[in-house]
């Protein structure tokens, strides 16, 4: 996008196949035995670029997800991962990066086809070369295991000019990504998808490529945003009308599944919320019907987080996607869509066992919102202060202990849980004046109403919120790093609105000690 301008499966067969991954993946510590890219390969519609930092995308793919640089002396390693076929060894990272800070350096293609990302040189629009994306800065958890996604701020971007198999002209392609809705701008371009080869806006037609954000200046769909659309240079098109159109709605899930797909005169746009449900169909229809879109001009360079021209104002967090030569069928696609919620992306992570509410067990609570998906709650060693902070694998036995809990019976209503310390016998999760602390049991009934939380499904549909037993409009919730219990708008600035679903979710994850 500029920014001066702006044979296939039958569905049964294509069921089967996702059928087939899914008992594959009964046990989330197992690999998948189905990729992605099997299922597009099975379909006649084969993958030509996949990347992704959190899993492998094809059964049998056993090599590198990505590379990582760190400051402290330059030195780059690759991570891979646990299984073939499985996914990402995010605790190499954790060892690899600890006491320094780590930069993304390549974004390896898994198909074979020598497609991989790398840092995005200068192009018309802007000069370069980018930013690399933090290494560390988008947490997440796919089938349990921890993981890194590629959280990209403006003025980061990757891309490869120099493609092998990737569309050109009018040839059919597909393509998918896994963004996190949460992180948007209105900045141009967040784009994953075919570009030029010359990082220059090249005219009408020139591109096909997944935009996701909330920039309205050239389309947009219904209500505030982020949509996706498709960048197929000076313009991001939602319908076949250049601007507005209400069918292209919002769509903001915490992960969202996006897909374009075009051919000649014809192209699609759908998306899916990748942890549970389906895909809808927003448009599928003729080309837009401006000059130079019919027939398309697409080169075969790749992006991620910039556009064309290496416009680099936008924001995004990318997961996994892929290319494919030739048009998927839509039950090919649904078919991937089944393989994507099969691995659970930002669900509870494993070990020595999932996180459990049944008394008598530890777990560690994990934070759901965006910024802070590494976070657990734990109790702060220089005072009786409750606050999130990063755990990782290589954080202190202190850190882990301050971070784990035993679950018991709520001391007020045996129906809901109190949360003892781990390596404080005796002391427990209470509020005083809304604000969480870390306080020995007095035995009195107002203490064991204050230390008491009543479990529900989580807020943002992850995981579990907190309702306090004697205040139950308000819930566990972390809001400068310090835990309270909040209510959803209020006068005190922990109460905000804004995020209230996010920062009152929590996730039951494996005891960190």
């Amino acid at each position: 996008m500029s920014r001066t301008k702006r044979s296939l499966l039958t569905a049964g067969a294509v069921l089967a196949l996702a059928c087939g991954m899914l008992a594959g993946t009964a046990s989330t510590s197992q690999a998948a035995q189905q990729g992605p890219c099997d299922i597009y390969a099975a379909a006649g519609t084969p993958c030509v670029a996949a990347h992704s930092t959190t899993r492998a995308l094809y059964g049998a793919y056993n090599g590198s997800l990505y590379q990582v640089r760190r400051a402290s002396d330059n030195t780059t390693k690759d991570i891979g991962l646990l299984a073939a076929g499985g996914y990402a060894n995010a605790a190499a990272q954790d060892s690899f990066c600890a006491g320094t800070s780590c930069v993304i350096t390549v974004i390896y293609d898994q198909s074979g086809r020598g497609n991989s990302l790398t840092q995005a040189p200068a192009g018309g629009a802007a000069s370069g070369p980018d930013n690399l994306a933090n290494a560390t800065a988008a947490p997440t958890t796919v089938a349990g295991h921890e993981a890194y996604g590629v959280y990209i701020p403006a003025g980061t971007g990757y891309r490869n000019n120099h493609t092998n198999g990737i569309a050109t002209g009018d040839q059919p392609e597909g393509m998918y990504a896994i963004f996190d809705g949460s992180h948007t701008n209105g900045g141009c371009c967040f784009d994953y998808g075919n570009a030029e080869t010359d990082s220059h806006d090249d005219g009408n037609g020139t591109m096909e490529a997944i935009y996701f954000g909330t920039i309205k200046v050239w389309g947009y769909g219904s209500g505030a945003g982020p949509w996706v659309m498709a960048d197929m240079e000076n313009g991001l098109y939602s319908g076949v009308n250049a601007g507005y159109n209400a069918n292209d709605p919002t769509v903001n899930y915490r992960y969202t599944t996006a897909i374009i797909k075009g051919g000649a005169n014809q192209w699609a746009i759908r998306a899916g919320n990748a942890q549970s449900g389906g895909l809808s169909t927003y448009y599928s229809g003729a080309r837009p019907n401006v000059s130079g879109y019919n027939p398309m001009k697409k080169q075969g360079a790749i992006i991620l987080g910039i556009g064309g021209d290496n416009s680099k104002g936008s924001a995004g967090t990318f997961y996994e996607g892929v290319m494919t030569s030739g048009y998927p069928s839509d039950a090919t696609e649904n078919a991937v869509q089944a393989n994507i919620n099969a691995v659970a992306y930002g669900g509870t992570t494993t070990g020595g066992g999932s996180g459990s509410l049944t008394p008598g067990s530890r777990l560690s609570l994990k934070a759901t919102t965006a910024c802070c998906t590494s976070d657990y709650i734990r109790h702060d060693d220089a005072d009786n202060n409750v606050v999130i902070s990063p755990i990782t694998a290589s954080s202190s036995a202190t850190d882990k202990g301050d971070a784990t809990w035993i679950v018991h019976a709520g001391l007020s209503n045996s129906a809901c849980v109190s949360f003892e310390s781990a390596n404080q016998p005796g002391q427990y999760l209470r509020h005083q004046n809304y604000q969480l602390h870390l306080s020995a049991s007095d035995g009195t009934a107002l203490f064991n109403q204050d230390a008491t939380f009543c479990p529900q499904a989580g807020n943002n549909g992850q995981g579990d919120s907190f309702q306090s037993a004697n205040y139950p409009t308000r819930y566990l919730r972390h809001y400068s790093y310090t835990v309270y219990i909040a209510s959803n708008g209020g006068s005190n600035a922990f109460d905000s609105a804004t995020s209230w679903n996010d920062d009152t979710s929590w996730l039951l994850a494996t005891p960190w000690s």
